[in-house]
């Protein structure tokens, strides 16, 4: 695997239980129900880390003891799949931040060119001020998951309130965004070795979308 130490903005959740939910994702053989369960997982657990910089402030509450303090989030934060691979992590997500509102980019790479096309966005009023958790399972060039934000920041969002959450990173994708936007928080539960000649993962785990959605 690649040196994460040279990403200032990145952050790989190296844990036991996402390294072994992360392999079996990578093997061939394992059928696309096992597949979508590992990304939902994987998605639950990286949360933890991409929402540690979600703003709280404190509050009264009372228990059944006493009163206490506690804290609350001060806006609900929204989560941005990047369609279609973008979904499976998204549910992993929702699953522990139920409070926090979806929106949707549409993105997919151009295979002759390698540049990204959008085809869909649709994101919920009130940006200026949000803290955005985008994920995709892969960061592969960078173009795409770059063209994704800039929808974002076109739309309000501050560049420095978008974590991008992913499955994989390659150091190529990795240093495309930083160099595109440096402010962004980047999470993985991996950093591989390089792109190959047609730009996948290496060693990566193949065609997520495909493979989430049983379209190999």
């Amino acid at each position: 695997m690649a040196d994460a130490s040279r990403f200032p903005s990145l952050i790989v959740v190296d844990h036991p239980l996402i390294r072994h939910k992360l392999t079996l994702m990578r093997r061939t053989d394992t059928p696309t129900p096992l597949f979508r369960s590992l990304m939902k997982d994987i998605g639950s657990l990286l949360t933890l880390e991409a929402s540690r910089t979600l703003p709280v402030n404190p509050v009264d509450i009372v228990t059944p003891i006493c009163p206490a303090k506690g804290w609350a989030m001060t806006m609900p934060p929204l989560v941005v799949p990047i369609l279609r691979a973008g979904m499976g992590m998204a549910e992993g997500v929702l699953a522990v931040m139920n409070e926090a509102e979806v929106g949707f980019v549409g993105v997919y790479r151009d295979e002759v060119t390698l540049e990204p096309v959008e085809y869909l966005v649709k994101l919920p009023p009130r940006l200026t001020e949000r803290s955005v958790v985008m994920v995709d399972p892969m960061l592969a060039t960078g173009h795409s998951s770059a063209h994704a934000v800039k929808v974002l920041v076109r739309a309000g969002v501050r560049p420095e309130a978008i974590t991008f959450m992913c499955l994989v990173a390659a150091p190529e994708g990795v240093q495309a965004l930083a160099e595109a936007f440096p402010q962004v928080r980047v999470v993985t539960a991996a950093l591989d070795e390089r792109l190959n000649e047609r730009a996948y993962i290496v060693p990566g785990l193949g065609d997520a979308g495909d493979r989430l959605y049983g379209t190999v």
